[in-house]
C-alpha cells in the first residue's frame, strides 16, 4: 500500500485509521522510524506501509501532537489523549517516548465491532455526543501531576493519608484516618503549579467545569484527582490508591464476601457515602474473581483506579469513561458484545445504565457496581425511584430476579488508632428478599436482615455493636455511623 501525497497529512491519519477499521482492526501503532502496524484485538494484521521518519509521523499527526503535548511527553514520557476521526470514529491515543523517538497507539473506542463497523445506534450516539462541548473537552483535555504535587503526595503517603486537598492560596491539607491535617509548614499552594495541563483543560476549568483523571506516580502509586473551580480559584481533591487491588482478606471485613466473586451471574451492589471504601471493595471482589476463575473481566470506570491483574486463565479489559467510552451506558452496550463473564461498572448513575446493568445480570453475566446510598434498602429504593412510576413495577421484577447482594459500607477510626476499619450491612438476594423487592415492601427488609444471619446477612447496627463490644471501634463513632441509633443502643445494652 502506498501513502497518498504529502499535501493531506491530516486526512492521511484519518485514512490509516479508516483502513484499520475496514480490515477489522481496533488498534493502529505508528512510531518514528518504524513501520505502522494494525491489530485486531491483539492479533496483528497485514499493513504494507514502509518505515516512516519522525517528520512524516509528525505531519501525519498534525494537531494531535500539539506543542503542549510534546512538551509533556518529553517531561513525563507518556501522554494520553482522545481523537475524533471524521472517517473512523473515536479513538484513545497514547504517546510514549523512547530514547530515539516516540510511539503512538490509537485504540478505537467508538463502538466498533470486530468487523470494524459501528452499529447505527452507536454511530448516532457518538455523532450526538461529539457535538457536546462538555464531552469534547473531557475527551481532549490533558492534566498531569507536577513534581510539586508528587512531593506533597509522597508526604501525604508517609502519613497514611487517603486524600490530599489543594486550593489556591491555602496550605495543603491531607485526610488521615478520616481527619483533616494541614501541612502548616508548607507554603500556600498555587494549584497551577501542582499540575501540568493543556489549553483545553484550562478552558474547561475557567468556564466553571471540572476535570477527573488518574495517574501512576513512581514511588507513590496510583492517584485519582478531581480538579474544580471555587470562589477562591482552582482546587483539587487527590485520592491515593494502592498500586494493585487489595485482596478481600486484607480488607478485614466483618463478614466474608469471597463467595460474591464466584457467582455465575446477577447483580452485586456496593453502597455508601463518598470515601466509604466502595471502590476498594469492588476492586477486591473483581481481583478475587480473576484469581479464582477463568473469566474475561470488562471494567467501566471514571477514571481507571486500581490495577487489576489477570492470570493465565483470566483476561482484563479496562475502559475509562470519557476517554475509552463515551459514558457508562454506551460502555455497557459495547460490553455486551465483548464476551465478558464479569462486568465492573464504577457507578450506576442513571436509568439507562441501571437498565443495561440489570439486562446484563439477567443474561448470564456477573455485574459488580456501586451506588450512593446509606443502606441496602435505600439502595433498592434509589434504583426503583430513578424510573417513572409506570416502569417501576417492571424494574422491581427485574431487580428481584437479578439482585444477589447489597453491601453498605462505612469506614470508622479504630478505637486504638492505626487507621480505619470497615463496618458493613450485607443484604443477600434470597427468595424472601426477592419477594419483598417485587412487592415494593422494602420497609420490611430490616426484619429480613435481622433474621438472615444463616444466609450471610447482617444489619449495620448489629455489625457496629459487634465491633464496639470487641473493642475495635468506639461507641460514639458507631452511633454517628448508624442508620438507627436506637437499635444500636439496644444491641449495646444501653
Amino acid at each position: 500500500m502506498n501513502l497518498p501525497g504529502k499535501e493531506n497529512y491530516m486526512a492521511r491519519i484519518d485514512s490509516l485509521l479508516a483502513i484499520a477499521i475496514e480490515q477489522g482492526a481496533n488498534e493502529l501503532h505508528i512510531g518514528t522510524d518504524r513501520e505502522p502496524r494494525i491489530f485486531a484485538f491483539g492479533a496483528q494484521k497485514r499493513l504494507d506501509i514502509p518505515v516512516m521518519s519522525g517528520s512524516i509521523v509528525r505531519e501525519l499527526l498534525g494537531d494531535i501532537l500539539s506543542a503542549e503535548r510534546e512538551n509533556i511527553l518529553s517531561a513525563k514520557g507518556r501522554v494520553e489523549a482522545s481523537y475524533q476521526s471524521s472517517k473512523a470514529g473515536l479513538f484513545s491515543v497514547v504517546f510514549t517516548s523512547r530514547p530515539d523517538g516516540f510511539d503512538v497507539v490509537f485504540v478505537c473506542t467508538g463502538g466498533r465491532g470486530g468487523a470494524g463497523r459501528a452499529e447505527p445506534s452507536d454511530a448516532a450516539d457518538f455523532a450526538t455526543r461529539q457535538d457536546d462541548p462538555q464531552f469534547a473537552e473531557s475527551a481532549r483535555a490533558s492534566v498531569l501531576p507536577s513534581p510539586l504535587l508528587e512531593r506533597l503526595l509522597a508526604r501525604a503517603g508517609d502519613l497514611g493519608a487517603s486524600d490530599l486537598h489543594l486550593c489556591e492560596g491555602e496550605t495543603p491539607t491531607a485526610r488521615v484516618n478520616g481527619q483533616l491535617r494541614r501541612f502548616n509548614d508548607e507554603p500556600a499552594v498555587i494549584v497551577h503549579d501542582a499540575f501540568t495541563w493543556d489549553d483545553d483543560a484550562e478552558s474547561r476549568l475557567a468556564n466553571g467545569g471540572s476535570y477527573d483523571a488518574a495517574a501512576d506516580i513512581a514511588g507513590i502509586g496510583r492517584v485519582r484527582f478531581h480538579i474544580y473551580s471555587t470562589s477562591a480559584g482552582p482546587a483539587a481533591a487527590v485520592r491515593l490508591l494502592p498500586n494493585v487491588a487489595p485482596s478481600l482478606h486484607s480488607l478485614g471485613l466483618p463478614l466474608p464476601l469471597n463467595d460474591l466473586a464466584l457467582l455465575p451471574n446477577g447483580l452485586v451492589i456496593l453502597c455508601g457515602a463518598t470515601g466509604s471504601g466502595k471502590s476498594t471493595t469492588l476492586a477486591a471482589i473483581a481481583q478475587e474473581a480473576l484469581r479464582r476463575r477463568s473469566i474475561l473481566l470488562v471494567t467501566l470506570e471514571e477514571p481507571i483506579e486500581f490495577t487489576l491483574v489477570g492470570s493465565e486463565r483470566s483476561l482484563v479489559r479496562r475502559r475509562w469513561i470519557g476517554h475509552n467510552a463515551v459514558d457508562f451506558a454506551s460502555g455497557l452496550r459495547d460490553a455486551l458484545r465483548e464476551d465478558p463473564d464479569v462486568l465492573l461498572v464504577g457507578e450506576m448513575r442513571d436509568p439507562e445504565t441501571i437498565s443495561l446493568a440489570l439486562t446484563a445480570a439477567e443474561t448470564g453475566h456477573l455485574v459488580l457496581s456501586s451506588i450512593h446510598s446509606r443502606s441496602a434498602a435505600s439502595a433498592v429504593e434509589r434504583i426503583v425511584d430513578s424510573y417513572a412510576p409506570e416502569r417501576q413495577r417492571q424494574i422491581r421484577v427485574q431487580l428481584g430476579e437479578s439482585l444477589r447482594a447489597v453491601v453498605a459500607q462505612r469506614l470508622l477510626p479504630r478505637a486504638r488508632g492505626g487507621g480505619r476499619i470497615a463496618a458493613v450491612e450485607v443484604l443477600r438476594g434470597t427468595r424472601a428478599i426477592a419477594g419483598l423487592i417485587r412487592d415494593g415492601k422494602t420497609e420490611q427488609m430490616a426484619t429480613a436482615l435481622q433474621s438472615g444471619q444463616r444466609d450471610g446477612m447482617i444489619t449495620l447496627e448489629r455489625c457496629l455493636a459487634n465491633m464496639v463490644l470487641a473493642g475495635e471501634i468506639k461507641a460514639d463513632d458507631a452511633k454517628a455511623a448508624a442508620n438507627d441509633p436506637d437499635t444500636l443502643a439496644v444491641y449495646l445494652g444501653n
